[in-house]
């Protein structure tokens, strides 16, 4: 049996993200302000405050990083797309994914395959079927080179365990590949006690590059800047060269405004920490409410770990779901959708099997719909008594159990 690739599919990017949905930190702001009157950009891979910000935050996460061994760009996908272009070759990824995970491997026209996930978290490859599928891509005359993970993942909101990691970064490394760890949610732990949540950087210094993207846990959701972590050594200073060649001929800048945010955010004072902890705390509560609800109606899904995603099998409910004419991926994400009044992509567009009755559902559009809403579930003791958070979660409530009592009328014999 040939491994096939993975193709364009029916689509090639989901809906936009929704965000956080929460204030921005007054701080931040000020950052951003007192840099608006900077005409200068900042230099490509980003200056010396933002890289040596980067170094502190990955030195005190057990990452010890030289600001020459580090770059930053608008956004996590120009640092991929550059990285995927420096590397060469064919791109490994887990099923599911980030949804823009593929695209850029595509734009550069390099094969993708997705290798399946364990059943009890996503974000990083089961390590058999990593190596089975590297068998079969060169056996094919592929190339396969470079593998993406993530251990606090989206979108399924799990955190793989150390043990799996361990195999699956040995597995990867054995077999000559080139790991990507996009570490964007591992500041989001909904138990940061508990959760032990570690980069495979830490494993393998000398075959990992460590990608973070700004925009999700440490800035608001429109202010791209994300910044990457290569090895040390020979392999880390080539492929810093080649990345920064990338970032110069698409002329991927971080704004001087947006840099002046980073750099605080990066230096981790009280203020943003707090505000880290807190937005996370709020995204725990709101997905494990969520979670109760969809598998209370039947559906499956994997309890929530970090993030603020949730990712729903509603296989279960397929008859009930039949008869408003869903079938597959795509159908079920315009039906809930429009059920639902906020996003709900379907899982073909994380690479998942477009038959899969699969979604991801965001916490962001349950913490309430106006900037004064979303500011009181962030402060309050409990966001789930708050009216906005009821009224959400009852909508959501009232969809599946639609659907779930459908499916019970289904197989109930007449």
């Amino acid at each position: 049996m040939r491994t096939e690739p993975e193709g364009h599919g029916p689509v090639r990017y989901g809906p936009p993200p929704p965000g956080d949905g929460l204030p921005v930190l007054p701080d931040l702001a000020a950052a951003v302000a007192g840099a608006a009157h900077r005409s200068a950009s900042e230099p490509t891979g980003g200056g010396p405050a933002l890289l040596e910000a980067a170094c502190g935050y990955w030195e005190r996460r057990g990452l010890p990083t030289a600001p020459a061994t580090a770059v930053a760009g608008p956004g996590a996908p120009s640092l991929l797309l550059a990285l995927t272009a420096a590397l060469g070759g064919d791109v490994l990824v887990p099923r599911p994914c980030a949804a823009w995970w593929a695209p850029y491997a595509r734009l550069l026209g390099r094969p993708v395959f997705h290798v399946p996930t364990p059943a009890d978290c996503g974000g990083v490859p089961d390590p058999y079927a990593l190596l089975e599928t590297v068998r079969r891509v060169r056996a094919e005359g592929g190339d396969p080179r470079l593998l993406v993970l993530s251990v606090a993942d989206d979108p399924t909101g799990t955190v793989a365990p150390p043990e799996l990691l361990h195999e699956t970064v040995e597995a990867a490394t054995g077999a000559g590949l080139h790991l990507v760890s996009d570490e964007t949610w591992r500041d989001t732990p909904h138990d940061p006690h508990g959760t032990v949540l570690l980069s495979p950087a830490e494993m393998r210094p000398d075959q990992v590059t460590v990608v973070t993207d700004l925009a999700g846990a440490l800035l608001p959701p429109g202010w791209p800047a994300a910044v990457a972590r290569f090895p040390a050594g020979a392999t880390g200073d080539g492929l810093h060269a080649r990345v920064l060649d990338v970032l110069t001929a698409l002329d991927a800048r971080v704004a001087a405004p947006v840099a002046a945010a980073a750099v605080l955010a990066l230096s981790e004072p009280p203020q943003v920490t707090g505000r880290v902890s807190a937005a996370a705390a709020l995204h725990a509560r709101v997905a494990a409410a969520a979670h109760r609800t969809v598998v209370a109606a039947g559906a499956l899904a994997l309890p929530p770990q970090a993030g603020r995603h949730l990712y729903v099998d509603l296989g279960p409910l397929r008859p009930a779901l039949a008869a408003h004419g869903v079938g597959d991926a795509q159908e079920l994400e315009d039906f809930l959708t429009a059920r639902l009044a906020m996003p709900a992509p379907g899982g073909h567009r994380f690479g998942d099997d477009l038959p899969a009755l699969r979604v991801r559902l965001s916490t962001s559009p349950l913490l309430g719909a106006t900037d004064t809403e979303r500011a009181e579930s962030l402060g309050s003791p409990e966001p789930l008594e708050t009216p906005q958070a009821q009224r959400a979660l009852t909508h959501v409530k009232a969809v599946f159990d639609d659907l779930s009592d459908d499916a019970q009328r289904r197989e109930s014999p007449r």
